[in-house]
């Protein structure tokens, strides 16, 4: 870095050559070269650019960093910069950490972030002649503790969702005159399609789930022959809510046509099928169809499966839900428009 700057033309800047630099600038130089901190010296009215080799990565490939204006060469945030720069000139130092910067280092325009301390750099009788900018990107840093934050913040939500979930999991599955031991089947076995659902998304980062994979898992606890369900759809991916809605209606389902209807027959099967639709609005269809299961009879009373099947899951699909009791299968559809109610 002394060779390159021994080698600039400084002729052309209102600092001359370097053999005509004062002392105080001489040795700043050699001490900012000597540091392996990225540092930059801005010298004079001009405040032209003497960097470091450390200094050098945080300027990408702007040009004319040595020995250009840093008015120049940080035009781009010089609005920002000129305030903080003045008042080094005029013997007042300043520190900010994590500084928001829009710049531009030669791949268009980018928000970056800074610690940097702008000090005065005095002669020996205190005169100010420059500023040493001391300075560290920490864009990586920032970004990591913005996405930290609004992880605890979904953590957060989630958790409130998940116990509020499980309230009324656990108040409905108590509800009624309802054997001990049938109880507490029911509530573990919601609990584990809970989990299930949970599991999955902590897997793909909490953000979203692919339908198959939570149906899947879902139903998989009250399976008791892998070839009586058959599913078949496409890739698409639910937010949270919607996930934990349908691989609850999903385990209600499976766990009602188990006790009652086609898995409860050695021939009984179950088709799951999903698909969007249409061209300029397009509708997400869910469907559910049993067969070859005994003849079915609508129930005398709505429990919480139909309620969570029918009521929840339209909600956090922003859709239509409708659980029909035919005859010849229970049959399940949801319907819910893509723009706006699915991620």
């Amino acid at each position: 870095m002394g060779e390159a700057i021994a080698r600039h033309n400084w002729s052309d800047t209102s600092i001359g050559p370097p053999q005509d630099w004062p002392p105080t600038l001489k040795t700043t130089v050699a001490l900012t070269l000597s540091s392996q901190f990225p540092k930059c010296i801005f010298w004079g009215q001009d405040l032209i650019s003497i960097p470091n080799a450390a200094y050098l990565p945080l300027a990408g490939d702007k040009p004319n960093v040595i020995g250009g204006s840093v008015r120049q060469v940080w035009a781009e945030a010089w609005a920002e910069l000129e305030g903080i720069a003045q008042s080094a000139m005029q013997g007042e130092a300043t520190f900010i950490e994590d500084m928001p910067l829009m710049v531009d280092r030669g791949k268009g325009m980018e928000e970056a972030f800074f610690t940097f301390c702008y000090s005065p750099i005095r002669d020996v009788d205190g005169t100010v002649h420059g500023v040493l900018d001391t300075v560290v990107e920490t864009t990586g840093k920032v970004r990591a503790e913005q996405k930290l934050r609004i992880a605890n913040q979904e953590l957060g939500h989630r958790i409130k969702n998940a116990l509020t979930v499980f309230q009324a999991i656990a108040n409905q599955s108590f509800a009624g005159d309802i054997p001990r031991e049938e109880v507490r089947q029911r509530l573990q076995q919601r609990l584990v399609a809970m989990g299930a659902a949970h599991d999955l998304l902590l897997n793909e980062e909490g953000e979203q789930a692919q339908v198959g994979e939570i149906v899947m898992r879902a139903v998989r606890p009250v399976l008791m022959r892998p070839e009586s369900v058959v599913v078949a759809g496409p890739m698409v991916a639910l937010n949270p809510r919607q996930a934990l809605s349908l691989a609850l209606a999903a385990h209600e389902l499976a766990t009602n046509a188990l006790k009652y209807g086609a898995l409860s027959e050695p021939v009984g099967r179950v088709h799951i099928k999903w698909e969007i639709t249409g061209g300029v609005e397009p509708v997400f269809r869910f469907h559910w169809q049993e067969c070859d299961g005994p003849p079915v009879t609508p129930p005398a009373r709505r429990g919480f499966g139909s309620r969570l099947v029918e009521r929840v899951l339209a909600s956090d699909f922003r859709g239509k839900a409708t659980l029909d009791f035919a005859p010849d299968g229970v049959r399940f559809t949801l319907e819910a428009p893509v723009h706006g109610a699915l991620v």
